[in-house]
C-alpha cells in the first residue's frame, strides 16, 4: 500500500529558487517532489502535451481519454492528480468539465529545475 502524500496548497505559487542556487528546505523539496510526481506518468505527460498543443488550449476528459486510449474514469483520475498539483485547471460547462494546462506553473517548474542561477 503506498504511503499517503502530504497535501499541498496549489493556490500558492510553485516554490523555490533554482536547485543550483543552494540547499533547498525540506518543505520546498516536498512541495516540488509532489508536483513532479504528478508528471511522472507517461499518460499524464501525454495529456499535458495534448492540452498544451490543442489550438483551444482545453479539452474534455472524454476527449483526452480517447486520445490517450484510456477509460473515462482513468482519465479523470489522471486529471485529478494533475489538478491537485496545480498543473491543470478545470471549468464545468454544461455536462462537461473542460481541462486547461496552467503554463505559468509549468514554467515555474522549469525555472526550479534550471541549473544556471
Amino acid at each position: 500500500m503506498p504511503k499517503p502524500l502530504p497535501v499541498i496548497d496549489v493556490s500558492a505559487p510553485i516554490c523555490c529558487a533554482p536547485l543550483a542556487a543552494g540547499p533547498m528546505s525540506t518543505e520546498n523539496a516536498v512541495e516540488l517532489a509532489l508536483r513532479l510526481k504528478a508528471l511522472a506518468d507517461p499518460t499524464r505527460i501525454r495529456m499535458m502535451s495534448l492540452l498544451m498543443a490543442d489550438p483551444t488550449r482545453e479539452m474534455t476528459a472524454t476527449d483526452l481519454a480517447s486520445a490517450v486510449n484510456v477509460s473515462g474514469g482513468t482519465a479523470t483520475h489522471h486529471l485529478n492528480q494533475l489538478r491537485g498539483a496545480g498543473l491543470v485547471t478545470s471549468q464545468r460547462r454544461g455536462v462537461n468539465n473542460f481541462y486547461r494546462a496552467e503554463p505559468g506553473n509549468i514554467e515555474a517548474l522549469r525555472g526550479v529545475l534550471n541549473t544556471c542561477c
